[in-house]
């Protein structure tokens, strides 16, 4: 399990309130979801897959379209999103230059646009108020 190697990073995913861990065995993914939904995933594609990609650890998130495009424009580190839509995800990866805050700040934006897109039923058990 990649999250093993980022103890950080996953408390972190974990402390976000609703949020949990799985396995994705088919895609060997650590997501993280809200509500049911991926908000992020770790994964570490293998060789047979694109340069940029293969051999490094990968975080996935969803980002808004220009804030996506401001952060591939500012580091090498973020790719177009690994296995998802390259518009609305980004993978970085985490062993590149991408610094820890900038990569916390950019899970936290991916989290709210997933809970955003909940229903305002499933939002309020998740944070009743």
């Amino acid at each position: 399990m990649i999250y093993e190697k980022y103890p950080a990073l996953d408390r972190f995913l974990l402390s976000m309130p609703g949020a949990v861990r799985d396995f994705q065995p088919v895609w060997q993914w650590d997501r993280y979801l809200v509500g049911g939904k991926q908000f992020a995933g770790l994964c570490r594609p293998g060789a047979e897959h694109a340069a940029g990609y293969a051999g490094h650890p990968l975080l996935s998130i969803k980002v808004d379209p220009a804030e996506g495009d401001f952060y591939r424009r500012q580091y090498a580190d973020v790719l177009p999103g690994f296995y998802s839509g390259k518009r609305t995800w980004v993978s970085i990866r985490l062993d590149g230059a991408v610094p820890e805050e900038e990569i916390f700040h950019l899970a936290r934006r991916s989290y709210e646009l997933v809970f955003a897109r909940l229903t305002r039923k499933m939002q309020r058990e998740i944070c009743p108020k």
